[in-house]
This record gives C-alpha cells, structure tokens and sequence, in this order.
C-alpha cells in the first residue's frame, strides 16, 4: 500500500485533517519554523551577496528526527502549511531541513480545513512557489538588520535590554506623534441649541437642531452670540417651511479582513489584538463539535481581501434565501476597490459553513470561542444579503427668520440589519407618527442651549492603530498583533482603558530613533518597503536587490550614529540628593519603568530611591515642587512633590503662572498657556525665552 505523508504546521491542525484522509495518509506537525537565522549573530553575510545563514531552531531536533523516520516510508511527502508568505517559506526550509530535494514532494494549501478544502487540495498539488519564499526572506532580512545594528546603539544610549524594529519603531512613532498633536491641542469653544417643538398629532415632541438663518448656516462660538439668538427667538411663531421626502439606502457591510475583524472585535467584545488572533486561529485550525468531531469553523485568519468563492456565493444564497427568504439575499455582492495592491491569495475571513449557526454552536464553545465566532458568522451573512432601506424626511423650521434643521427616518425594509447591526446603527433616529406638511402646527416646548469644547484627536487604540497602520501600508495581516504586543512588551506604551499612551522610554527610544535614523521610522520610507516586499511577491523584484539597495545606506547611518553617541556622554547624571547610607551624591538610572535614582556606589550600597524630576515650578496649591511623575501604567504626568498631602496633578506641565481670570494654574501646550479649567478657556501666547 502506498503511504503519503502530510506535514502541517500546528499540531491542533493534525486530528482535524487526519479525519479527512484515509488509513494510507500519515499527518505530522512541525510545529513553526524548523529553521531560522542564529540568534548571537546577524546571520547575513552581508560581503558574500548578502546570503542569509540557516541554523535549525534550538529544541526542534526531536521532531525533525520524527518527521525524517517518516519521510523514509513515505512514497510522496505534501506539505501543508499555511496558506501565506510564511507557511510557503516553512514548506522551503522543511525541504532543506529534511533533506527532500530527491524525494516526491508537492505543496498543498486549502483556505479552510473542510473534508473538501483539504481533499481539493491534494488534487492541486503544486511545487513550492520561490517567490513567496523570497518575500518571506526579505522581510526576515530586513528586520533582523534592523534589530542587530540598531538594538545594541540603544542598549548604549538607553539600557540593556531596549530594542529597535523596522515595523514597531515606526507604529512607536505613529503613537508618539498622537501624542504630541493631544499636548499641543488649544480646544475651541462652541455652542449648539436645540428646540423642543410640539407637532400637531404627535404624542412625542420632536427635537429641532439650530442651523443658521435666512444666509445660511451659522457657528455659535460665545455666550453673547448665543443669547442674541435667544432674544430673536423668544416668543417667536415656529413654522415649517420645507420639508423633503427620500429615501436613502444603507449597503451591506464587507465580510472582515484581519484588519477589521481586530477592529470589531475591539469595539464590539473589548478582546486585544493578540487575544482576537489566538482565538481565531483555534477556529480555524479546528474545535470538537458534538457528531462531527474536529472542524475548522472559520476559513484562514490572515487576509486582506475581502474576496469570496463561488462555492461560498453559493451557500450564503441558500441559506439567506431559506432562513429569511428570497428577497433579503443580494443581488450582487458588494467588492472592495484598492488602489494598492492587496494579498489576494485567500478569502475573506467566513464560517466555513452558515448552517452551523452560532445558536447551534453555543453550547459547544466557550464563551470567548463563541463571541468570537458569532461576530464573523452574522459579519459573513450581512455582507451577502440586500442593503436596507429607509425611508427619510427632512424638516426646515423657521422662527423670527432663524433657521432650525429636523431629520427623521423609518425602515422600510431592514436587509441585512435583521442579522448584523453595528453600534453606530444602533444610534437612536428620529421617527414620526404621521407625516409633516407646510401647515403643521408647532408649539414651543423648551430650548436647550450648551457650552462645547472642541475635542483634540482621540488617542490611538488597538483597533484605531491598526486601522491606521492599514491605511498607510505599514505592515501586513500577519504584522498587526504581533507588533503591538512587542511595544506593550518593551513598555515603549502602556495601554490605559483601551487607550494608548507613550511611556517616557518610549519617548527616549523614539526621538533617539527619529534623530539617528529618520528614515527607519518614516511611514512613507516603511510603506514603499511592503510595496517592494509585494513586487518580489510577484516575481517583478529580485529579493536581494532589496536587501542590498537597504541595507549601505543602515550602516552608513549606524556607524554615523554610534559616532556621535561616542560624543554624547552616557555617564550617569550626577543629582544633589545624597545617599543617607553612604552619603555619595546619588545618580539618575534607567529602569524597565523610567528613571530611578541610585546609589553609585553599588554593589557595596544598593541604596535606591524613586527619582522625581523638578520642572521648576511652585506647587500652585501648596507651594512646593512641582515634579514629573509617572501613572502607575507608564504614563507621565505632573504632581505635586508632597503628594499624597497635596493632590495637585495635571496632565501638561505647569508654566509656574497662574490664570488671571479665575487663578488657576496655566498649562503648557505647544506655542501656547491654557487655564487648567477647561470651563474658564482662557489662552495666551507663551512668550518667547
């Protein structure tokens, strides 16, 4: 009898396949890598064409030995890793590692582990595809030359331990630079007035939003302005003056990529990046379900098309058309348009099959699982049924020439929002009792009149983050989590109620990078770096012409960098507190969390004490030092020296002058002073030193 073995890459995906094939098919794992690059040495001969040099991963011998005992019996070896860059180039080294050069060998992929995605697959058998190899290898080059000639510049200008990536220093400054718009932000004041009306026939009063008047719109911007239009309004007739009828259509929404299914499952179910990726992974390599066994519940995790097959077409129009009937399945599918080029290989992230509901699936999962695969369920069927429609009316009021807007919809027909609503659909609209006309009666109910502040720009989020990184082309499905878990990791950011937050190290590592290599950390330098990635991808660039044309001008720029580091004193700074133990001048270190103070005469005195940094400003409350501290999460922030007997705390450092219309504190921002108390607004120009 024949004997075929098949090699995957995760050992949970060996019970699932093994049930597909039969008693002639041996399935093994390889668990990842078998080889790599060492770790003591860059590993790139960059003199000899740039040859990278493989070693086996330390603690894979055992299962190397496993593989080859079966390679021997085999009469054809499939290797069946994952359908990407990095499974095609596990494939290429399993080759070498194994020695298979003279033996059968066929790659195979399959987008889902389904009884007919994996026996399809062996039909399509196919040689290894050098080019995604190749892109595999140029990204591994590319980011290990960073890491090596840059981490160890760190280690001397910072401490031990920091490290520099071509993806993460550049997502470190993305953060950075979000923190620098927030600080230096000035917020704006502005007023909005809404009228509650009583409509002839409607039980509820509707609620009409200011807009201008006969010119056209108008901006409230101080008290004064809005009592002026107060005092015209007062005892005013209110009548209706336009009103226009349509109808609007909302459009399905696209089944998830990687990018967004992180986004959502943020938004929707507060799981990190790293938590949504490791538990969709489990769904896809395979869960036990009651009378079925092992099944891949959701096609390959990593995408960012939002392709679908035929075969999937097909399904979700039986199923819509069978569980909610003819009319809500789409006519035609809605398909994304990008300019850039995107990793078409695969699918769309989908429920492998819609008749396995998450109704059905909720006894079998846990909880997590379940919440997870739910989201991509109810995504998929939304994204293949007919948009929904509403019906609108929009509503001009008049009062003493003054102009107020009022806007209601109603569902005519709810399309895919029986299945998927998101929360900004959930969002509470206007609706009538019965239609209004020109000779509707109004009654004047109340007016609500409020201050407003303009809002600086959100701090980033996982899912912003990586909605963003998308956007700009830094970095592919597979980069997001595993580069926002390096930065968290590194303590470069703190995460603080789902927001992200530069931590004073990180601060260090950033303009350290910004300054040394400014175009390591430009997005525009990183992105036209994946677009080169994709081009060898396609056969079009060579990788080593990659490699070579990058890698010159990074030792130019380290060895120019480590010269001026030698310039730049990296002694420890020398502070006026004095040890009480040894009574040596105690100096400033660098910790995992920031600066601390110590003694320097360790290791014979290990004395320490937290380091507080003064910024040369009286306490306004108390009198003492103002001095920089940090969140017990990383984040800097200043507060009074006699803390906890003085609670003085802000976020933006105090200029040491004090507000002249209320006392407070004036912040610094930028180019400018700003009240502590957002409600008084007071702002000035900072003086120039």
């Amino acid at each position: 009898m024949a004997k075929y073995l098949v090699i995957v890459e995760s050992p949970a995906k060996v019970k699932t396949i093994k049930k597909f094939l039969g008693a002639n098919y041996e399935v093994m794992a390889s668990n990842g890598h078998v080889r790599d690059l060492p770790k003591s040495t860059l590993g790139i001969d960059v003199d000899h064409d740039y040859e990278p040099k493989y070693i086996t991963i330390r603690g894979k011998g055992d299962i190397l030995a496993a593989l080859r005992k079966e390679v021997k019996k085999a009469d054809k070896i499939y290797l069946a890793t994952d359908p990407d860059r990095e499974g095609e180039a596990i494939s290429w080294h399993l080759i070498h590692a194994l020695k298979l050069q003279d033996k059968k060998v066929y790659r195979i992929t399959f987008n889902e582990i389904t009884k007919n995605a994996v026996k399809e697959s062996l039909k399509n058998a196919r040689e290894i595809h050098m080019d995604l190899v190749d892109a595999q290898q140029a990204r591994r080059a590319l980011d290990r030359m960073v890491g090596y000639r840059i981490s160890p510049l760190l280690w001397a200008k910072v401490k031990r331990g920091l490290s520099a990536g071509r993806v993460q220093s550049v997502a470190l400054r993305i953060i950075a630079d979000r923190e620098d718009e927030i600080n230096a932000f000035i917020p704006e004041e502005y007023w909005t007035l809404d009228v509650e009306l009583k409509a002839e026939g409607e039980k509820k009063p509707l609620v009409a939003k200011y807009y201008g008047d006969k010119n056209g719109k108008v901006s409230i911007t101080t008290r004064e302005e809005m009592d002026a239009v107060l005092k015209k309004i007062k005892n005013a007739d209110y009548q209706i003056k336009e009103v226009k009828k349509g109808e609007r259509v909302k459009k399905s929404p696209l089944p998830f990529t990687t990018s967004t299914l992180q986004q959502e499952a943020s938004k929707v179910l507060n799981f990190s990046t790293q938590k949504t990726m490791r538990l969709a992974q489990q769904l896809y390599e395979g869960v036990d379900i009651k009378g079925e066994g092992t099944v891949g519940l959701i096609t390959y995790l990593r995408t960012d098309s939002t392709r679908v097959s035929e075969e999937a077409e097909r399904m979700a129009k039986d199923y819509i058309t069978k569980a909610y009937g003819q009319e809500y399945a789409a006519e035609v599918t809605t398909v994304k348009k990008n300019d850039q080029k995107i990793q078409d290989a695969h699918e769309a992230i989908r429920p492998t099959d819609l008749n396995r509901t998450p109704v059905a699936m909720k006894e079998q999962l846990p909880r997590d699982l379940y919440r997870l695969y739910q989201l991509i369920w109810k995504r998929f069927a939304a994204s293949r049924m007919a948009p929904a429609k509403y019906a609108t009316t929009s509503v001009k009021i008049e009062a003493n020439e003054q102009i107020f807007s009022f806007a209601a919809s109603q569902v005519l027909f709810d399309g895919f929002m029986s299945v998927y609503v998101s929360d900004e659909e959930q969002e509470d609209t206007n609706t009538l009792a019965r239609e209004l006309t020109k000779d509707t009666k109004l009654s004047f109910v109340s007016a609500l009149d409020k201050q407003h502040f303009t809002q600086p720009p959100a701090h980033y989020t996982e899912a912003s983050l990586v909605r963003a990184l998308e956007e700009l082309g830094i970095g592919r499905p597979s980069t997001y989590a595993p580069t926002i878990t390096t930065i968290l990791a590194r303590r470069y950011i703190v995460k603080e109620n789902k927001n992200l937050y530069v931590t004073e190290i990180g601060e260090v590592v950033n303009n350290m990078m910004k300054e040394a290599f400014p175009s390591i950390v430009d997005v525009n330098f990183t992105a036209n770096m994946e677009a080169l990635l994709d081009a060898v991808e396609a056969g079009d660039v060579k990788w080593k012409t990659v490699i070579s044309n990058f890698y010159p001008d990074l030792d130019e720029a380290v060895k120019i960098a480590e010269k001026e580091l030698s310039q730049v004193s990296i002694a420890d700074e020398v502070t006026d507190e004095i040890c009480e133990n040894c009574g040596r001048n105690m100096v400033v270190k660098y910790g995992p969390h920031g600066k601390f103070l110590a003694c320097p005469g360790f290791p014979e005195c290990r004395n320490t004490r937290p380091y507080f940094e003064k910024v040369g400003v009286p306490c306004p409350k108390c009198g003492s030092d103002v001095v920089a501290r940090k969140s017990k999460k990383g984040r800097r922030y200043f507060g009074c020296m006699n803390n906890p007997d003085c609670d003085f705390m802000v976020w933006q450092k105090p200029s040491g002058e004090k507000c002249p219309n209320c006392g407070n504190a004036l912040l610094e921002k930028g180019n400018k002073l700003v009240c502590a108390d957002e409600q008084c607004g007071y702002v000035k120009v900072k003086e120039k030193q």
